[in-house]
């Protein structure tokens, strides 16, 4: 039995889908070579990558979980959104520039190129865990959620399984080209759906942000909370938001894979600097809104199901579907990415090195075949989250693991050319296992320590063992580190001959302005 859905809501929604897979098998009739299978040619421009960036990434941990968390406990998790800027920025200065003069497919392949087989190997294996079990799972559990309240009696395997075969089918034949596209359309009809959603939720309160304040809790719409809150505690915003960000925007596979199709450095940093600017947006049509559901829709037992609720309650018939199809488009989105990225690294990092002698077709074919077994593993264990306190927790404390070890060797590998292929996997292996016993002193209740401190704490303790095993080794050779490091032109590549308004510094410094403003104002 449906729960304030409608015949037409319905038909918009598998109107939708079938576009979708539509689009997919178009696209999977041009897709011939393993380059079109993994990084679309290489062709993409600006305005597909920064789409596809904000798509990929606005899944579960936007609108269900911050929805959710903005309800609960305020707006403060809004700043792990628009403060996405500044790693943003970073990566457009540093790391575009690298990854793309170094013609590499996978991130990890640059860890290989700048220390050694064994730390891209173990980076890889890392990704690939995290990419099924969190990033994957996270946005099909965030879907089931949500069509459990338009539909009650299913159960979550009956919605992850469906989502899942129809994100898997389009980007296992289709490819990164696929997924892009897609994304860009997804990130459309996402910010169209939010928008009116907001601003019916905001007519309801008379338009007035007096009536939206006056009916929540003090501090819910500040984002420096004090030391001991619960939530994010101001030492965190410093020490972990900042670090988890550069991790997911410079570092992450499945993020960072559509720039390294781009068709040239100039056209990834604009993408780049567009997603920046997309970001932003978030704070004010997905998390604004779930404290404004406070007054609407109060006592609600679960944060995760507020902006569920509000789309049944609020909208009206034909809105509903347009606003769910925009829903489903940011989980089908990350999931499609994160599919393309994690068959990505089973392929290149560890078939191919195998295989010396493996054809372009075969390659094609294997790429394919895990992305549809990832499909089944990841849709199998989503239901397994519901065991977790809330979708945003499951996220960040899965990301606090591994996180601090791999901004070191990346972030400080690329500054610290003394660096060596000892000091990276080291970093890596002991990085992560202070991090899974960090995480399980916390789960045991002997560390009180909030995840986003623990972060930045072992960033440091991650810097010494890196910088302390690498001097203790023997010292890289300096011409092949130079290739993999930074240097001062990397910062103008692709800028020559632009006019001020056009380079991304430019954008970068307005960026930066945005974000201090907006923490001026929700200080």
């Amino acid at each position: 039995m449906t729960t304030g859905i409608s015949t037409i809501d319905l038909t918009i929604i598998v109107l939708y889908f079938m576009m979708i897979l539509g689009i997919g098998f178009v696209i999977a009739r041009r897709t011939k070579t393993s380059d079109d299978l993994f990084l679309g040619g290489r062709t993409f421009g600006w305005v597909l990558i920064g789409l596809s960036l904000f798509a990929s990434n606005i899944s579960s941990a936007t609108i269900i979980g911050l929805s959710g968390a903005a309800y609960t406990t305020g707006i403060v998790n809004s700043v792990y959104e628009w403060l996405s800027a500044l790693p943003l920025i970073v990566a457009a200065l540093i790391f575009v520039p690298l990854y793309l003069r170094s013609r590499i497919t996978t991130i990890p392949e640059f860890l290989e190129k700048r220390f050694d087989r064994r730390s891209q190997v173990f980076f890889s294996v890392v990704t690939i865990v995290m990419s099924i079990v969190v990033e994957m799972a996270g946005g099909l559990y965030a879907g089931a959620i949500v069509m459990q309240a338009f539909f009650p009696n299913l159960e979550l395997w009956h919605v992850t399984l469906p989502l899942a075969i129809v994100a898997g089918v389009y980007t296992a034949f289709g490819g990164l080209r696929a997924v892009v596209i897609t994304d860009a359309i997804q990130a459309v009809i996402l910010i169209i759906g939010c928008t009116v959603l907001t601003w019916m939720l905001f007519a309801k309160l008379d338009f007035s942000w007096a009536n939206v304040v006056a009916n929540v809790p003090e501090g819910h719409f500040s984002v420096v909370r004090p030391i001991d809150d619960t939530t994010l505690p101001w030492p965190g915003l410093i020490l972990g938001v900042p670090f988890l960000g550069f991790w997911y925007w410079s570092t992450n596979q499945y993020i960072v894979q559509r720039v390294l199709g781009a068709r040239d450095v100039r056209q990834a940093r604009w993408g780049v600097m567009l997603a920046g600017l997309l970001k932003i947006v978030p704070l004010f049509i997905m998390v604004i809104p779930g404290a404004m559901a406070i007054s609407i829709l109060p006592d609600l037992p679960n944060g995760d199901a507020v902006f569920p609720r509000a789309v049944i309650e609020i909208l009206p018939v034909g809105m509903i579907g347009i606003v769910l199809a925009g829903l489903l488009s940011a989980i089908m989105s990350s999931v499609d990415s994160t599919l393309n990225s994690a068959s990505t690294l089973l392929v290149v990092d560890f078939v191919k090195p195998n295989k010396p002698n493996i054809t372009d077709s075969e390659i094609t074919r294997y790429g394919r075949t895990t992305t549809l077994i990832l499909m089944i593993v990841a849709a199998l264990w989503a239901p397994m989250i519901a065991n977790f306190q809330g979708l945003w927790d499951y996220l960040q404390e899965m990301f606090s693991i591994v996180v601090p070890p791999i901004v070191v060797i990346f972030l400080v590998g690329v500054f610290y050319k003394r660096g060596n292929g000892d000091g990276a996997f080291w970093t890596l292996v002991i990085g992560t296992l202070l991090g899974i016993l960090l995480f399980v002193a916390g789960k045991l209740g002997l560390s009180d320590i909030h995840y986003t401190i623990r972060v930045g704490i072992m960033v440091g303790v991650s810097t010494l063992v890196f910088i302390i095993v690498s001097a203790m080794t023997a010292a890289p050779d300096q011409a092949k580190v130079e290739a993999y490091t930074f240097r001062r032109d990397l910062l103008s590549d692709g800028m020559e001959g632009l006019p001020w308004y056009l380079d991304y510094r430019f954008h970068s410094l307005l960026l930066m302005i945005i974000m201090g403003y907006i923490l001026y104002v929700f200080w």
